[in-house]
């Protein structure tokens, strides 16, 4: 074998080390603001879990050629067999009771440190009534619009399993319909923006998030409430995926989180913090009413979420990557519902 022969060699042998290396990033019991408990971003192929906001300067930008690899996957059918995992996917009740902070059917999880009065928060009066006429009162949309769910439900995954999808028809904006379909039947106007705000660069998604909110605010001041909502992520350092689960009347569903925020930690000019944190917690003792266990604790941070921009903003978490669809869907069902149950009492 000649010299050009052997570099040749050489060149292939490198290029295969590299393209089967991992680069991961841990942030375990990350304080400000988290999500989760431990947060994992995995680089190859882009997989990012549900890193928040505050840590999208950290991971690299979605390059378009890597998401049209992603992109072309999504219509690809996943062969998945248990000699192929990665890891297990476990079920795992996420019980809201053992709350640092609770009250009257209300679970709250404070990171903030702010002093949380709870049954003041419940009886303060939402400032704003729902009018069931021609004009929209909800605001339905999604910063992490491409977060997905898996399509069927297993006790593994693989590497082939994708984690988002920028159809719409497969991703958040399939959640959001959902929601959509109940607010509508009950006489409650609604728009659903489905732009894409993580695609093709995940960094920067609150931002543009914040402007199509902007948007929707100045063209329809009729609108009372804005629902983004998303998907959450758990994923421990052995590499288990929990999927939030609660079975009611016989059906399976992944539990929902609703994850607020405040002007606390050195967030500045959130002065309505405490009114939508009231909205949440009449929600969550809604859902708790009507689906007990379907929602995890309130989780309370020092951040914005874009909650600074109405006094009726809500961030509620739909299951997690681990879920399946049809998990997901039975959720936002339930969770529409009781949301329609406290509307109602607004109008």
């Amino acid at each position: 074998m000649n010299f050009k022969n052997i570099l040749t060699v050489c060149l292939v042998m490198a290029a295969a080390l590299y393209t089967s290396a991992d680069t991961t990033y841990k942030y375990i019991n990350y304080k400000f603001p988290t999500l989760s408990d431990e947060i994992i971003a995995t680089v190859k192929n882009e997989k990012i879990y549900n890193a928040p906001e505050q840590l999208e300067t950290v991971l690299p930008p979605i390059d378009n050629d890597t998401q049209k690899e992603e992109n072309e996957s999504e219509t690809a059918v996943t062969v998945a067999t248990p000699e192929s995992a990665v890891g297990k996917i476990t079920d795992r009740f996420i019980s809201p009771y053992g709350a640092n902070t609770s009250y009257n059917k209300v679970y709250l999880k404070n990171n903030s440190g702010a002093k949380i009065d709870l049954p003041a928060l419940l009886k303060q009066n939402i400032s704003f009534k729902i009018q069931t006429n021609s004009t929209p009162q909800v605001l339905i949309m999604h910063t992490h619009t491409t977060e997905s769910y898996m399509t069927e439900k297993r006790d593994y995954y693989v590497a082939e399993d994708v984690t988002r999808r920028t159809d719409t028809a497969k991703n958040m904006a399939y959640i959001g319909d959902i929601f959509v379909k109940n607010l509508e039947a009950a006489g409650i106007g609604v728009i659903h923006d489905k732009t894409l705000h993580d695609h093709p660069s995940y960094t920067g998604s609150y931002t543009r998030s914040a402007e199509t909110i902007k948007k929707h605010l100045k063209e329809n001041p009729s609108i009372k409430i804005v629902i983004d909502i998303h998907r959450d992520a758990i994923t421990s350092s052995d590499k288990t995926k929990s999927r939030p689960i609660v079975e009611i009347g016989g059906k399976r569903m992944a539990q929902v989180m609703l994850v607020m925020g405040s002007e606390t930690g050195g967030i500045t000019n959130f002065p309505n913090w405490k009114q939508n944190l009231s909205l949440a917690v009449k929600y969550q003792q809604t859902m708790e009413v009507m689906y007990p266990g379907l929602a995890r604790a309130i989780t309370l941070n020092s951040a914005k979420y874009n909650q600074n921009l109405t006094v009726g903003s809500l961030l509620l978490e739909v299951g997690s990557e681990a879920n399946t669809f049809d998990e997901a869907a039975a959720a936002a069902e339930a969770a529409s519902a009781a949301l329609v149950s406290l509307l109602n009492t607004q109008k």
